[in-house]
Formats: C-alpha cells, sequence, structure tokens
C-alpha cells in the first residue's frame, strides 16, 4: 500500500544528516515530471472502486509513520497532479519542503528525511478501468419529474438512509436519501430542507467534487463518512410575518390620529 519509513541513508548521498541530527536532502532533489504513471490493474475496475481503494490508502496511511501534514500536502499534490494542474502540484510540494529524488510522488522524503511512498493508483486511473454508463434519467435537470417522483416515493422500497452532511457553515446535520438518488435530487432535497438553492450548493467526498449525475450507490460512502457541503450563499432565514406587523401598525397610527383629531365644538 505504500508508506514510510524513518531516515534514509544510501551510498549514493540522496540523504544525510547534519550535525544536529537532522535528516536532509543532498543534491537529488528533482522538479515533479509531466508524465503520469501508466498501470494496468490486476481486475478491470470501476471508478467507484478506484475512488475506494484510494479513500482507504489516504484514511489509513497517515495512522502509521510520517507526518500527518506531510500525508496531507501528498494527497493535495496528487489530486493536483491527476487534475494536470501541475503548476499548483510542484507549489505545493514545495511550499511543504518535499523532496523527489526521481521527480515522481512515488517515493518522496520530507526535510526530517522521512521517506513516503505512494501508489501508482492513487496518481492516476488504471488503462482497463470500466466505464460505467448510466441511461436513466438522473433527476438532475429542473423539468425531471423522476426526481419529484423519487423524492416523494416510497422510501422504502430503495433503502432510505441518513446520509451525513457538514456545511461550510459548520453545521452538521442528517439528509433521508436513497441508494438511487443522484447527488442532483440530494440537492434538490437538502434544497426544501433547508432552503438553499441546489444551484448554489458544491458537495464533496474526501476532496473529490461529486457531480450531479453521480449516485449515492455509485459514492461507496461508509455510514460513518461526512459529505462537504459548501455553500455560495447563506441558507435563506425564514419570513417575518409582514401582514400581522402591518395591520399592527396601521392600527397604531390609526388610533393616533383619533387621538389628534379635535374634538367637535358646542354652540
Amino acid at each position: 500500500m505504500g508508506g514510510c519509513v524513518g531516515s534514509h541513508h544510501d551510498s549514493s548521498g540522496s540523504l544525510n544528516e547534519n550535525s544536529d541530527g537532522t535528516g536532509v536532502t543532498l543534491g537529488r532533489n528533482q522538479p515533479l515530471k509531466r508524465e503520469r504513471p501508466k498501470w494496468k490493474s490486476d481486475y478491470p475496475m470501476t471508478e467507484g472502486q478506484l475512488r475506494s481503494k484510494r479513500d482507504e490508502f489516504w484514511d489509513t496511511a497517515p495512522a502509521f509513520e510520517g507526518r500527518k501534514e506531510i500525508w496531507d500536502a501528498l494527497h493535495a499534490a496528487a489530486s493536483a497532479f491527476e487534475s494536470h494542474d501541475h503548476q499548483l502540484a510542484q507549489a505545493i510540494l514545495d511550499g511543504a519542503s518535499i523532496t523527489l529524488p526521481h521527480g515522481a510522488l512515488t517515493e518522496c522524503y520530507d526535510e526530517l528525511g522521512n521517506r513516503y511512498q505512494l501508489p501508482v493508483y492513487c496518481l492516476s486511473p488504471p488503462v482497463n478501468m470500466i466505464e460505467e454508463r448510466w441511461d436513466e434519467p438522473d433527476g438532475s435537470d429542473a423539468d425531471s419529474g423522476t426526481a419529484d417522483a423519487s423524492a416523494g416515493g416510497d422510501p422504502g422500497s430503495a433503502g432510505e438512509c441518513q446520509l451525513r452532511l457538514r456545511l461550510s457553515t459548520g453545521r452538521d446535520l442528517r439528509l433521508p436519501v436513497r441508494s438511487v438518488d443522484t447527488v442532483g435530487m440530494m440537492k434538490r432535497r437538502l434544497q426544501s430542507q433547508e432552503g438553499v438553492p441546489a444551484t448554489a450548493q458544491r458537495w464533496f467526498f474526501s476532496g473529490r467534487p461529486l457531480t450531479d449525475r453521480l449516485r449515492l450507490d455509485q459514492l461507496n460512502i461508509s455510514r460513518d463518512y461526512v459529505v462537504q457541503v459548501i455553500l455560495s450563499q447563506p441558507p435563506q432565514p425564514p419570513l417575518p410575518s409582514t401582514p400581522a406587523h402591518t395591520a399592527e401598525t396601521f392600527g397604531s397610527g390609526q388610533e393616533e390620529e383619533l387621538q389628534q383629531e379635535p374634538m367637535p365644538v358646542e354652540n
């Protein structure tokens, strides 16, 4: 799975120690290469299976050895690298003082000489990955009747569960969803529950943006995991009770006018 080992020394002098015992890299740091590794999986895998495999690695690797901040930086750099944002990936590595002896993320060192190894499946998809196609309506269009029917249908027919969401406002909540729901449908359900327009929501899981056409059963989200929801506008507060307020204001004003009206003078 890859991992991290302690300070490494070899005859080539790629790592050495200062007099204070701190491991540093000497003359072997190479810029990150643009070529993504090509590899073939032992079995054809879907995008969901690849995502689960990556999540397992990133969730378990920092728990063994190495520094968490370096693992976080490598995670961000790997995501940028796969997204073809080479400049951002290099900037993340430089900012965290991560050394690449061979110009690849498969072998890295921090400034203390600790070694980190990233598996190739965290850097690029396999050449034999299976394309997943879904021809049924996903309910991501506003005019789709399937979304409304699914949201208001029998919840037990598709296995309803509670999806944990963490809004960018800092609030955590649980959203009732079904396994056949798409992200677009769940956005509209959150809209009806919290008053946030679906177009103002961006959903992320394990740092990966979720598109509206993805179905819940494709995401392989475990019960203890949280989906991040970034809101571009805050939830709408409930409207004040304007009719009562207007009537009250009008009534008080009318009363003042009655009090100010002069009394008739008797002859």
